[in-house]
C-alpha cells in the first residue's frame, strides 16, 4: 500500500561500537551543515539525531555531549542510548526507532559522512508514494548493485547510509532483530518493503563518504566477528526467503572450507534449526528474494 506523507521530518540514527569520538563529531558535523541547509531552503525537517552505544563501555562522556549540542545547533535533537550490551544493528536499530517520531528515518554507520545535500535528495525521491527505500551512494567505493539508471530502483538497499518512512518500517516490524544479528537485516527489510509493495531506490545525487578500509591489495579486511556473522546471516537469510536450496549449498562449503568462522556459523543455524526457533518461511513463489550462484542478492555492475 502507498503511503502520501507531508511530514518532511527525519532523524538520523547511528549504532556505536568502540567508535572513535573524532569520528562521531566528523558525522555530526556533516549531519548539522544539512540540517541548516534544509531549514534555510526549506527542503525538510527539523532533523535529529539518535545514536546508540553498544560498546562495552561508554564512547561518549556527558562533556563530549554536552560539547556537540552546543556546537551543532541545527540539529533538533542529539540524543544518546548506552545499551550497556552489543545489542547487533537489527535490535539496535529498532530500539532506536521505537524511541522517535519524526516522520522518515535514516539508519547511518558511524563512519559516514554524507553531503549535505544528500538527505534531501534522498528525501525529494518519496515525493513518489510509492516509494520506500532510498540508499546513497557511497564513497569512495561505490556499492557495485545494479540499479535501473532512470528509476534508481534495485533490488535492495545497504542500511549504511538509508532512508525509510516510520509508518512503513512500523508497518513491517522493523529489522528481523530474532534473525539478525548484524548483515543481512538490511537486504531482509529491503525485501520487505518490496513485498509491501514499494519501491527501493538507489540515489546516486546523494553521496556519503563511508571510511571503509582496503588491504594493501585492495582487498576487504574482516575481522573474524565478520566473517562469522556474515557466514551466519547468509544461511538465515536463505532459510527465511524459501530457498531450502541455498541453504544445502552454503552449508555444504562452509563445512568443507578451512576457514573456523564459516563451520561455526553453520553450527549454529543446525542449532537453531533443532531448536525450532528459525522464523517462519515466506515468498515461496521467490517472487521477491534473488540469491544468485554467485554469492550475491541482485545483481552486480562489476566486480568488488
Amino acid at each position: 500500500m502507498a503511503h502520501h506523507r507531508t511530514d518532511r521530518s527525519v532523524s538520523i540514527q547511528s549504532i556505536l561500537y568502540r567508535t572513535d569520538p573524532g569520528a562521531v563529531r566528523r558525522t555530526l558535523e556533516a549531519l548539522d551543515r544539512s540540517a541548516a541547509l534544509g531549514t534555510a531552503e526549506g527542503l525538510g525537517g527539523p532533523v535529529s539525531v539518535t545514536l546508540g552505544d553498544a560498546s562495552p563501555e561508554r564512547v561518549l562522556s556527558d562533556e563530549d555531549l554536552a560539547g556537540f549540542r552546543e556546537r551543532f545547533t541545527s540539529l533538533a535533537v542529539l540524543d544518546y542510548q548506552f545499551f550497556d550490551e552489543n545489542t547487533g544493528t537489527a535490535k539496535g536499530h529498532n530500539r532506536l526507532a521505537a524511541g522517535g517520531d519524526s516522520a522518515f528515518i535514516v539508519t547511518s554507520n558511524p563512519d559516514i559522512v554524507p553531503d549535505r545535500h544528500a538527505l534531501w535528495r534522498m528525501l525529494a525521491l518519496f515525493d513518489d508514494p510509492a516509494t520506500g527505500m532510498v540508499e546513497a551512494k557511497q564513497s569512495p567505493i561505490e556499492h557495485p548493485k545494479e540499479y535501473d539508471v532512470t528509476t534508481g530502483e534495485t533490488g535492495w538497499a545497504a542500511t549504511a547510509f538509508a532512508m525509510t518512512p516510520r509508518d512503513l518500517f512500523d508497518e513491517l516490524g522493523g529489522f528481523d532483530e530474532q534473525t539478525f544479528f548484524m548483515y543481512c537485516d538490511d537486504v531482509d527489510y529491503s525485501w520487505l518493503v518490496r513485498e509491501s509493495g514499494h519501491r527501493v531506490v538507489f540515489q546516486p545525487a546523494a553521496v556519503a563518504f563511508h571510511d571503509k578500509r582496503l588491504g594493501t591489495d585492495g582487498a576487504w579486511q574482516p575481522t573474524s566477528a565478520e566473517r562469522y556473522y556474515s557466514a551466519q546471516a547468509a544461511l538465515l537469510l536463505a532459510h527465511k526467503w524459501s530457498r531450502d536450496d541455498v541453504v544445502a549449498r552454503v552449508s555444504s562449503s562452509f563445512e568443507s572450507s578451512e576457514t573456523p568462522e564459516f563451520n561455526d556459523a553453520v553450527e549454529e543455524f543446525r542449532r537453531r534449526e533443532q531448536e525450532g526457533v528459525l522464523v517462519p518461511q515466506r515468498d515461496q513463489e521467490h517472487a521477491v528474494a534473488e540469491f544468485r550462484d554467485d554469492g550475491y542478492y541482485t545483481t552486480h555492475r562489476y566486480v568488488l
